[in-house]
């Protein structure tokens, strides 16, 4: 199973009042994680898989610590969990080499935005999602799902 790592940076506008990054933002770092994993990567050449729309079914995130604004990025690995007819479970750790800041998991559905309507999961894109799939009772990230 490959986990897909994104190099996020962190913004001076991400902290709060407390001077830590409020974590709301977290979840704008998980949607960079996510569509740079789902389009930037979806498999062939002009292949159309994840071309259309997607939406976000749930969240769900565990706040570990704080993380302070600093110039380094941080990384976000992600990986999914499960796969169904039309859904998948995308989930996720924001990190640095000594912390964990963030587990997370989300639940996105396939849209056909002219039909304006869910759709399936086409075989190309599940052939691609299972490169990235962590079988049950895998990785300490498992920790987390939907």
């Amino acid at each position: 199973m490959a986990r897909h790592l994104y190099s996020c940076p962190l913004r001076w506008s991400d902290m709060d009042a407390f001077g830590h990054v409020n974590n709301a933002v977290f979840v704008r770092y998980l949607e960079e994680a996510r569509i740079d994993f789902m389009w930037r990567l979806a498999p062939g050449e002009g292949s159309a898989s994840f071309s259309g729309g997607s939406v976000v079914a749930r969240h769900e995130i565990n706040y570990l610590r704080p993380l302070v604004h600093r110039h380094a990025p941080v990384t976000v690995e992600t990986w999914v969990t499960k796969i169904t007819a039309a859904s998948m479970t995308v989930a996720y750790e924001v990190k640095d080499e000594d912390e964990v800041y963030v587990r997370a998991s989300t639940v996105v559905v396939p849209y056909d935005l002219e039909a304006g309507r869910p759709r399936r999961i086409t075989a190309e894109e599940k052939a691609f999602l299972e490169e990235y799939r962590e079988q049950p009772g895998g990785a300490p990230g498992e920790a987390v799902a939907a």
